[in-house]
Order: structure tokens, then sequence, then C-alpha cells
């Protein structure tokens, strides 16, 4: 077993699906309800469409998730008022799934907004959030393919007004807080919110607050949180109780959403959570603290990743895509042979 597989802390769980935008789509398993849902989510979804980058550089054609293994990039990024409503912000928050459609299995990996990469579009080293501000979803795209070697193939971009909405109209979400703390607002309110430890319900502003805070903790437990508030809104979205909101949720997500893939293709997971056997596995970066100066002097924190756990992660992530462990140039030229 290599020493990542001996490191980094796995969790399997049984669920209907991990992202928030199949919610839409459980209705359609409904009659009557599930029917007028689906078309309001059809109109919705294709007005969130857009692709300005086309497939991955590193497949021959482009995917079909009907039929082949495939990989999503989610971006969280904060477009409010308080941020002058920037479309190209930097992003607050990314995770990539991979998938394997025979295994109905999915990698879940937080990737730490202060993780230390090589930005292409820019051509140096920096943060990793700092990609979407300098080229939005498709230089974040490239980052991300550029560290991991691996295609991405989807990506979907969800603001943070998206998020607290399909939290408020779910109801809240059953989360376990792990510690006593106080965070700003949407609104960036100093200490406006204030969470006791322990099991409870969170509205979209708490949970926000939650997804959002590292005051006692780093980017590494920030993401695994996120993770768990990702798995506690499908947990809410997937019981019974929570069908008569599926509009709202809807309306939530695709009022707030950007992303390349079609709703045929979104239509393609639902086979994954139809099928009673799905796994999630979250994984993280490994790394440590380090701190550099910038132009300016003034010393600058960074997630300085961990090559070795990195290189095992990568094979990991090409295993589960089943690209193997060739080198990017040759994984197209794989993907052309079969």
């Amino acid at each position: 077993m290599g020493r990542l597989a001996q490191r980094k802390k796995r969790r399997r769980k049984k669920v209907f699906w991990f992202l928030v935008f199949p919610i839409l789509l459980i209705a359609i398993v409904s009659t009557g309800y599930g029917a007028y849902l689906y078309k309001k989510a059809e109109v919705i979804m294709s007005n969130a469409f857009f692709d300005d980058r086309g497939k991955s550089d590193l497949r021959d054609k482009r995917v079909d998730p009907n039929f082949d293994n495939v990989s999503v990039l989610f971006i969280g990024v904060d477009t409010s008022e308080k941020r002058g409503n920037d479309e190209n912000g930097r992003s607050d928050a990314l995770m990539l799934a991979t998938l394997n459609k025979d295994e109905k299995s999915v990698k879940l990996l937080s990737i730490p907004r202060d993780s230390r990469v090589y930005v292409p579009e820019v051509g140096y080293e920096t943060k990793i959030n700092h990609a979407h501000s300098h080229g939005g979803p498709r230089a974040t795209i490239e980052t991300v393919e550029n560290l991991l070697e691996i295609p991405v193939d989807y990506y979907v971009r969800l603001d943070f007004e998206a998020f607290m909405e399909v939290v408020d109209a779910l109801g809240g979400i059953d989360v376990d807080v792990p510690y006593t703390f106080s965070e700003q607002d949407s609104k960036d309110r100093p200490n406006a919110i204030t969470l006791e430890a322990g099991l409870q319900r969170l509205n979209g502003e708490e949970a926000l607050a939650l997804a959002r805070t590292r005051k006692l903790d780093n980017d590494i437990e920030r993401g695994k949180r996120q993770q768990e508030i990702m798995k506690a809104i499908l947990k809410r979205a997937a019981s019974g109780t929570s069908v008569v909101k599926y509009g709202d949720v809807i309306e939530a997500i695709g009022s707030n959403m950007k992303t390349n893939m079609t709703f045929d293709e979104m239509k393609a997971f639902i086979d994954y959570g139809i099928s009673g056997n799905l796994v999630v596995e979250t994984l993280n970066l490994e790394g440590n603290d380090l701190r550099l100066p910038n132009s300016r002097g003034l010393n600058v924190y960074y997630w300085q990743l961990d090559n070795l756990a990195l290189a095992e992660l990568k094979t990991d992530l090409k295993t589960h895509l089943e690209l193997t462990t060739s080198s990017p140039t040759e994984m197209a030229s794989e993907h052309t042979e079969e």
C-alpha cells in the first residue's frame, strides 16, 4: 500500500448523488409533478450552458457520460455586491470529481484555494484560486489539468447565493459542527454568524459560514467540511419530504450557475444514483504551510503540495478514469487507438 493510501482519510458512504444540480433530476422519477419539474429544469439548465473551451486537449474527442468515465470540476465563487459582482473573481472553493461508469463510483477531491501551483494562463506559480480571476472557468480547468495530468471534461460554476438559496429551499441541512466559532455573513459583516459545536440544522447563511471558516484550522479541514456539507445537502434533497421544494431548488441553481454540460449529459448521471450502489470516496491534497515574500515584500501564505503524495494521487485518479498512468500526451494517443 502506498504512502498516500496509508495517510489519506477515506470515507465511503452510499448517497443518491453528490452535487447540487442533480437534485433537480430526482423529480424525473416522479409522475405528474415530476413532469412539470423536468420541463422547468430543461429550460433553466439550457440557459446556464456556457462552453468557451470545447473538449479537453487531453481527450481525442468529447466524452459521453452515458458510456465514458468522466471528470467534473466544481467551482464555487463569490459574486456578491461586496465583491463588485465580478464574474471572474477568484474562486473560493474547488472540488474535482472523477466518475467510473462501470463501478458506479466517485472520487471527490477537495483542492485548497491557496495551493501553490503553475497557472498556464499567466505562466508562473501562484495560488490556484487566482486562475479564475485571470481567465474564468477555462483558465481554472487548464490549471487543474496541468496539476493532476488528467482531463477535466466538465465544469459547474456555482456562486454562494445559489448555495444559500438551495439550503434554504430544502428547509435547512443537518450538520455536525466541529467546534464553536463566529464568522462573517454573506454581506461580510464581522462575526454576524455564531455556531455552537454539535449536530444541528443550519440555514443557508449558517451553512455558508461553516463552509467558509478556517479560523481554527486550515484549508484542508475546510475542504473536508465542504464535502460533509455537500453530503448533507444530498441527504436532505433525497428525503421524501423535500420533493415539493425542488422547484425552488431548480430556480436557485439555474439563476446562479454556469456549466458546459448539456441537459442530456446531466441526465446521464441518473444511472449513478438509481444503481443503489454508489460509492463516494473523499480525497485531499497533502502539503504544508508556506510563506513567501511578494513583490511588495509582504509574506504571502500558500499551501505547498507534497510532491510524493501528489504523484500517488495522480495515479489514483488516472486509474479511476481508466487512463492508466501514461503521460498527458500519451493519453490522447491511447484514446485514439481505442
